[in-house]
């Protein structure tokens, strides 16, 4: 399968696979997950020198940004990969054949460790995590209940519900309206977080960070930039500059007023940085995330992102991950991500792979 080159790109023809698999998102993927564990890391305080945990906040301490590469991600993919007329029941089988195996096994593991540990169990909230509905209850109890991670599949559920309406909808949209609605997205992501400023900021939290609703915009940018992209209508902006922009927005959403660091701060370069991955991808030219080592440790990124969480609470019970000495505190973070990433790599090749190929159908 060809795709059309970007507006002002390289006129090379694209290697067809390359064009149809974009893998450097894959590659990406992987950057944002480690950049989630290292913000859980750093949250457990691990490292009793004030200077090393200071460095780590620098580094690590604005990775909740992450979710918004996701869910851009997420929505670019689906709409590049996706076709007309495709029966709505044959997305939601395909989603639910990638999502639910893995997430119903970290669920069941999250959960035994909470028992076997004697932690406070609430079934309600437990059940609603189950069904992947706690984003939608405005409670830190519910949305975070048993596996924490699994609030953002909550809202990538309700957005892989929702898709075949707004990809009918979006690929009726007129080509010179592409960029006048990816512009009127981007301005409702940074609309939200200012129409709640005067909230208390636990419910600002929820609406801006957790609420389906409001990350759907974030997901919807996705698809049009797909969109635009395929229309021959990127404006070229190269993977090292976006990526330039987006470590500097990393920077300065530490200083954002309110909820605005949450999402809105990054949203912008985040989504410069997935379609010149992608466009780098389509038109040939070099990307460092499409490397095999990048591509091997993306594809094991959704089992990583909910299954790392569960190793540090072990961890923590284990080993009591708090104010360590630098060595054995790096020393044991090392163990952690490796432990991670190993249990990832069971999680794909035992649960994810098979229930894809069995669930998901021709």
């Amino acid at each position: 399968m060809s795709q059309p080159l970007a507006a002002g790109a390289d006129v090379r023809k694209p290697k067809a696979d390359l064009a149809a698999r974009v893998p450097s998102l894959t590659g990406l993927r992987w950057v944002a997950a480690f950049l989630v564990f290292g913000f859980h890391v750093h949250a457990e305080n691990m490292f009793a020198d004030p200077t090393v945990q200071h460095v780590l906040l620098i580094v690590f301490g604005q990775a909740a940004v992450c979710v918004d590469f996701f869910f851009i991600l997420s929505g670019f993919v689906l709409t590049w990969s996706g076709r007309p007329g495709t029966p709505a029941r044959k997305v939601w089988r395909r989603r639910a054949a990638k999502v639910v195996p893995n997430h119903v096994v970290t669920w069941l593991i999250a959960l035994g460790g909470m028992i076997l540990t004697g932690k406070s169990l609430s079934i309600a909230a437990s059940v609603v995590g189950l069904f992947l509905l706690q984003s939608w209850v405005p409670d830190q109890s519910i949305y975070f209940a048993v596996n924490t991670p699994s609030w953002s599949l909550s809202c990538e559920a309700a957005f892989y519900f929702a898709f075949p309406l707004l990809y009918f909808g979006i690929n009726k949209l007129r080509e010179r309206y592409l960029w006048p609605t990816a512009i009127a997205l981007v301005a409702v992501v940074l609309l939200i977080p200012a129409l709640v400023l005067p909230l208390p900021i636990l419910t600002q939290y929820w609406i801006v960070y957790i609420f389906p609703v409001s990350r759907a915009f974030e997901f919807a940018l996705g698809m049009v930039l797909a969109r635009i992209v395929r229309a021959n209508k990127w404006i070229n902006i190269g993977l090292l500059p976006s990526m330039a922009l987006c470590v500097f927005a990393y920077w300065l959403c530490a200083y954002l007023p309110g909820m605005f660091g949450a999402t809105a701060g990054a949203v912008i370069p985040i989504a410069l940085v997935v379609t010149s991955a992608a466009v780098a991808d389509i038109t040939g030219k070099w990307s460092p995330w499409r490397h095999p080592v990048c591509v091997w440790l993306g594809d094991l990124t959704f089992a990583f992102y909910l299954l790392h969480q569960i190793v540090l609470r072990f961890a923590d019970k284990a080993f009591h991950l708090s104010a360590l000495p630098t060595l054995s505190a790096a020393g044991l973070t090392v163990v952690l991500l490796a432990a991670t990433v190993v249990a990832a790599w069971l999680l794909f090749n035992v649960v994810e792979q098979p229930m894809m190929r069995l669930l998901r159908g021709r």
